[in-house]
């Protein structure tokens, strides 16, 4: 089977959720971020300060590039990664892509207060700018989960029983040819 990418906005569950969601299915769970972080021994933040977005978004290409390649893992990509065609073209070629949507209000509730992330320092309107500005990409997704009001649990159960539905939906369709 192929890859489960997680995409959306920051806060909206993709590392949370990626992790239960790879316990489930017994596969292996990857964090984008923290792989540049591994890969660059810098944390994103760290990257953001020293090198910039053009740094960060280069080893995010490569760490895409090469997760991509890879089976049966359930990825958490960041924020901005699917912005990118080659990502999301890698990502979409061996997996199956899942938004995370939350509100902005949610958003700004669960990680408001966090000092880790390096867009999410300016004031409210341009991070609803932001927010606001990614909602295409996000929506090209195969699956959208909204997470507001949803338990991590109640995220993970509607996305394997939508894989569930999708793979008997395959086989049936193998089982006609």
């Amino acid at each position: 089977m192929r890859n489960i990418v997680l995409i959306g906005f920051m806060g909206t569950g993709k590392s949370t959720v990626g992790k239960y969601l790879a316990q489930s299915l017994a596969w292996d769970f990857v964090d984008t971020d923290c792989e540049i972080g591994e890969v660059t021994n810098l944390s994103v933040t760290e990257i953001f300060r020293r090198h910039g977005e053009t740094r960060f978004r280069s080893e995010e290409r490569i760490v895409v590039a090469r997760l991509s390649q890879q089976e049966q893992i359930v990825i958490a990509t960041g924020g901005g990664t699917v912005l990118n065609p080659h990502n999301w073209e890698a990502l979409a070629q061996n997996g199956i892509v899942i938004g995370l949507h939350a509100s902005i209000e949610a958003i700004l509730s669960r990680i408001g207060h966090k000092n880790d992330r390096p867009l999410l320092k300016g004031p409210k309107e341009e991070i609803e700018k932001l927010w606001s500005e990614r909602q295409e990409f996000y929506a090209q997704a195969d699956l959208t989960v909204d997470t507001t009001e949803k338990s991590i649990e109640e995220v993970v159960n509607e996305i394997l029983t939508w894989l569930g539905r999708r793979m008997n939906n395959e086989l049936s369709g193998v089982a006609k040819d």
